[in-house]
């Protein structure tokens, strides 16, 4: 059991690049899909060897004094009984089996740390930065295969990602959106940075996962992982200062320097793409594009009619080439998130029990249709925050609330390692203003801890 509980934990970050394709489809209602993911499965089938090597073989106590205080478990405990009074009892069923399943993984992977040894962390690492570099390929396959006229079918690029939307492809990988491709990148991203202020070598893999991020073209994921690079090096400085090292002030800039590098590659590349796509976009005019829709509108490099000089032929003939559907930053997809989580306050606000305990988990969607702030029930709160509020309510945020700060603290008290950890909680809790609901980001809950625990 031994063996194969520690190659169940090999293939996990190659299960997780795989969030979304291949998926099997199992039908779906008015609120929602029924789909089985490669990440749900393996979470399966961890959980059951995880319970059957503790409780069945081991004789283990199943919470050992760690997860053994209540303080962990109200949450869940409080979030399954929301089930009860939840708008969508089924949506809230699965996310509550959901939520379980990924709290117990968590506990196995501490209660059977000592399968954590040095040999298992070395042949992690190489199936992490593999799965991680496997999908930065596939990326790059995809912004070639999109531009060379192939198929989505082949692609595998979501509606949103192709050529037509700024004349240059943003892949999303095997995610179902750029910005899960971009999530998955910050865990293999900042623990290359990590291992970078130790040995040079990994620097490169930093370069390479921070040029594929801003690939995706994902403003949560980038805005995610900038504040977790940042966050990094300046830990990094502050514990040399602490221990009198100046060295790491050069690390510190090189990675700085690296990170912008990267960027400025990338965007380069872009403006490749949008220059040999079968649109009428220059180079300059991706470049552009780029500049805008990440500064949010505020940057502009183009004249005041919108237009290169180099978008209109020498032999003054017109380009009739197809127009990409936006010109750059692209304020709706702001304004949704904005007015989907100003909503979701809205509705929580209401009455006083709403507020309290919300309306079950799972049940965010439906409330937005009910009270006319969506045009169909399987539109979701894009923010996680404001998606916990509504469902629920206070008690629920202050529950959950205590399991970070438990996490948190945990994580300073054991963690050799806490400034990798605590940076990438700090990236992870970025994006979750950008996306809600967890089937997709199931990362997000098993990563840092399990990080935490290779750190000790």
């Amino acid at each position: 059991m031994k063996k194969v509980y520690r190659y169940l934990l090999y293939v996990l970050p190659l299960a997780l690049v795989f969030s979304y394709f291949p998926v099997i489809s199992l039908g779906g209602n008015e609120t929602m899909n029924f789909e089985l993911s490669l990440p749900l499965i393996w979470l399966v089938m961890f959980d059951v060897l995880g319970f059957v090597m503790i409780v069945l073989k081991y004789k283990m106590q199943l919470f050992s004094k760690v997860f053994g205080s209540a303080l962990w478990w109200l949450f869940p405990i409080f979030a399954t009984f929301s089930v009860a009074w939840s708008l969508n009892v089924t949506r809230g069923l699965l996310t509550v089996g959901l939520m379980w399943a990924m709290f117990f993984a968590v506990v196995f992977f501490y209660e059977l740390r000592e399968y954590l040894d040095a040999k298992f962390v070395k042949v992690f690492l190489r199936w992490f930065f593999g799965a991680a570099l496997f999908a930065c390929a596939w990326c790059v396959v995809q912004c070639i295969l999109d531009v060379s006229g192939c198929s989505q079918d082949v692609s595998l690029l979501c509606n949103g990602c192709v050529y037509g939307m700024f004349g240059f492809p943003h892949p999303n990988g095997f995610a179902i959106e750029p910005q899960f491709m971009g999530n998955l990148l910050l865990a293999p991203l900042l623990l290359s940075l990590h291992f970078g202020f130790k040995k040079k070598r990994y620097l490169w893999l930093f370069f390479v996962f921070a040029a594929t991020l801003f690939l995706t073209f994902s403003r949560g994921a980038i805005y995610a992982g900038t504040l977790g690079v940042a966050f990094i090096c300046g830990y990094e400085l502050a514990k040399a200062k602490k221990a009198g090292k100046k060295p790491v002030l050069i690390k510190s800039l090189q990675a700085l320097g690296l990170f912008v590098l990267s960027f400025v590659f990338t965007l380069n590349v872009q403006g490749v793409l949008a220059a040999v796509s079968p649109t009428s976009d220059t180079y300059g005019d991706g470049v552009a594009k780029v500049v805008n829709h990440l500064s949010l509108g505020v940057i502009e490099l183009r004249s005041q009619d919108g237009n290169w000089n180099e978008t209109v032929p020498s032999d003054g003939t017109s380009n009739a080439a197809a127009e990409p559907l936006f010109d750059g930053y692209v304020a709706e997809s702001t304004d949704t998130r904005v007015r989907l989580a100003s909503a979701a306050f809205e509705i929580w606000k209401m009455d006083f029990k709403t507020m309290m305990v919300g309306v079950g988990i799972g049940g965010a969607g439906q409330a937005l249709y009910n009270y006319g702030y969506s045009p169909a029930p399987k539109e979701i709160v894009q923010n996680e925050y404001a998606s916990l509020f509504l469902e629920v309510g206070l008690i629920g945020v202050l529950l959950f609330a205590l399991i970070l700060a438990l996490g948190v603290w945990t994580v300073l008290k054991v963690a050799k390692a806490p400034g990798l950890v605590l940076g990438l909680l700090l990236a992870y809790a970025v994006t979750l203003l950008f996306f809600s609901g967890f089937p997709n980001a199931i990362h997000i809950i098993l990563l840092p801890p399990l990080l935490a625990l290779l750190t000790l």
